[in-house]
């Protein structure tokens, strides 16, 4: 076992892309990538008001996934920004630029388990640049659904099986009011 130099802590595995560490009798996983652990998400509504997400197998969860368009800031660039990272993860994956990207919310997402915060973003005037799909092996689907029917057309992708990340439920809040309930400009 090995002392992390920062803060004294114990290293018990090192990866590419994680580590796992021991603080006290506390263990949990930290992001190597990226800025300090973070991830930006992207909550984005066509001009024909639908909402875009993505699907793609997930190795840890051993299924597909439906997710909104979502990626690590700073694991490209050492300069990245939030608005940088949602712009690009948008266009990869989605096919869709943004014209403008409002950061709204950032948090952690397992903070019993990781470092790992998730920064909300929401993309305004979208227009289509390209198919999408992602980057290398990413083999990502895109799906743009009418706004009015996200909710259900996402418990249909449950019932027959797929795994929905849960944020999608607060990103879809998110399209229509800020995070202290004002109403999206």
């Amino acid at each position: 076992m090995k002392e992390h130099p920062a803060d004294g802590v114990e290293i018990l595995y090192q990866g590419d892309w994680l580590r796992m560490v021991r603080r006290g009798k506390w263990e949990s996983c930290e992001r190597t990538h990226g800025r300090d652990g973070m991830a930006v998400l992207v909550i984005a509504v066509t001009p024909a008001d639908e909402v875009l997400f993505v699907e793609q197998y997930r190795v840890p969860l051993g299924a597909r996934t439906i997710e909104m368009p979502a990626g690590l800031i700073g694991d490209e660039l050492d300069d990245d920004s939030i608005e940088s990272a949602a712009r690009r993860e948008l266009i990869e994956e989605t096919g869709w630029e943004p014209g403008r990207i409002d950061v709204l919310l950032t948090g952690p997402t397992t903070a019993g388990m990781s470092n790992e915060r998730i920064v909300f973003a929401r993309a305004r005037d979208l227009r289509k640049v390209g198919e999408g799909g992602g980057v290398g092996s990413e083999d990502i689907t895109v799906h743009a659904v009418p706004r009015r029917d996200a909710p259900a057309w996402l418990m249909r992708r449950h019932a027959e099986g797929f795994e929905l990340d849960l944020k999608l439920w607060a990103g879809l809040w998110m399209i229509e009011f800020n995070p202290d309930g004002s109403p999206a400009g």
